[in-house]
């Protein structure tokens, strides 16, 4: 079932980059970045609360919030860069090489988690190293 929850992860990612080119028209990338991030607040906090999350809160550890903290503000560097990004460039060369954050991840991941980088993880993050150098040219 995961793979079900990761394309339509892709295909929304996807659907982000063409309507943010459309959204950002004549506006400032930050302020368009900001008006993004009231909408994934009110949707994330909706469905939290929806479920019968909010009863959960409690259990968050000092560790959990710093590193969900930390998260969110890579999350929102990674937005403002590429809203920027999308502003002045085009989403054929924008959106390629923002998912070399696929195989970037894959690196960190062996770095700071100590995971197994199998042959196949490492041929295909090159494939994606290499594809994206393609599709920028």
């Amino acid at each position: 079932m995961w793979w079900t929850y990761a394309l339509l992860s892709a295909l929304f990612a996807a659907l982000t980059a063409i309507l943010a080119k459309i959204g950002i028209k004549g506006v400032d990338s930050n302020l368009a970045t900001a008006v993004r991030t009231v909408v994934i607040l009110v949707l994330a906090w909706g469905i939290v609360f929806f479920r019968g999350g909010l009863a959960e809160v409690h259990t968050l550890s000092r560790t959990n919030l710093l590193f969900l903290g930390l998260s969110g503000l890579a999350t929102g560097l990674s937005w403002i860069f590429y809203f920027k990004a999308l502003q002045v460039g085009q989403v054929s060369q924008v959106a390629p090489l923002d998912k070399l954050s696929v195989a970037l991840a894959i690196v960190l991941s062996v770095v700071f988690l100590e995971e197994k980088l199998t042959l196949q993880t490492g041929v295909g993050a090159g494939l994606i190293v290499i594809g994206t150098l393609v599709l920028i040219r």
